[in-house]
């Protein structure tokens, strides 16, 4: 079929890493393949016009990836693109159907597949990492819960470290680490999710997940309580430096409770 940018697509189900897929009213939708050109020409006018509309297209709201490289073959590029959801895509395509590479493009062959995105949350691996940064510091908009992440992983007590995937993007982040005790507890901290892609459940996914995997120890964790209360969290009178309206747990604790976070936390 062809789609509002022009482009002819193939629909298919996405689904490319295993966990458990994040309950969503519409699949986020992705664009993979290749643009071909004809000759030198062609070639020079994708040189020329693709850096502008890369960086347009990862400047729209809507837009959660948009990769393009030259392949080998200096006369083909591929391409990786996410979308939020249908409109997000349709928006894309009436601004690129009204831009300079748009209008000029129009003879590159496209051979472009559109994909179905449902994010599932997973287990971190070693090829995360990077992307984990990346999404802490923007969500945050800072170095402090990044460098938390990496000295928890560094210590050993990142006992948990959970990710939101979209067809290879991470979109989301939460870390249970050790907290001591009377009985077996967490802290449930950082929670993150990339600024364009909140509000669509991705957080109460990851939280809900980091939760059934604590099964009976106590999950505690600082945050506002309107968004953790309907989550099952309830206020935590626990003797803790971060004690207040924002301590809130999941769990068996006793009233009064010492706790003490990992030594990561000191540094924040």
């Amino acid at each position: 079929m062809t789609c509002a940018c022009g482009h002819h697509h193939h629909p298919r189900h996405h689904h490319e890493a295993k966990g458990t897929p994040v309950p969503m009213m519409a699949p986020m939708l992705g664009v993979t393949g290749r643009l071909i050109c004809a000759d030198a020409g062609q070639m020079m006018t994708a040189l020329s016009l693709l850096p502008d509309h890369i960086r347009q297209s990862r400047e729209e709201p809507g837009c959660l990836r948009f990769e393009m490289w030259q392949d080998e073959d200096p006369l083909v590029w591929n391409l990786s693109e996410l979308f939020l959801d249908a409109d997000a895509f349709a928006a894309h395509g009436a601004r690129t159907r009204a831009s300079d590479w748009g209008r000029d493009s129009t003879g590159i062959t496209r051979d472009l597949h559109r994909l179905e995105v449902i994010p599932v949350i997973r287990r971190e691996t070693r090829q995360d990492l990077d992307a984990i940064d990346v999404l802490l510091r923007e969500a945050f908009d800072g170095e402090a819960e990044a460098q938390l992440v990496r000295r928890l992983r560094a210590d050993g007590d990142l006992s948990l470290s959970l990710v939101a995937d979209a067809g290879g993007t991470i979109l989301g982040h939460a870390a249970l680490s050790p907290l001591s005790a009377d009985r077996p507890a967490h802290a449930l901290a950082p929670v993150a999710v990339a600024p364009k892609a909140q509000r669509l459940g991705i957080g109460t996914a990851l939280v809900r997940e980091a939760v059934s995997w604590a099964d009976e120890a106590s999950v505690v964790v600082l945050g506002d309580p309107a968004y953790y209360g309907p989550l099952g969290f309830l206020p935590a009178d626990l003797v803790s430096p971060y004690a207040g309206p924002g301590l809130q747990m999941i769990g068996d604790l006793p009233r009064g409770t010492a706790i003490r976070h990992a030594p990561a936390f000191a540094a924040l």
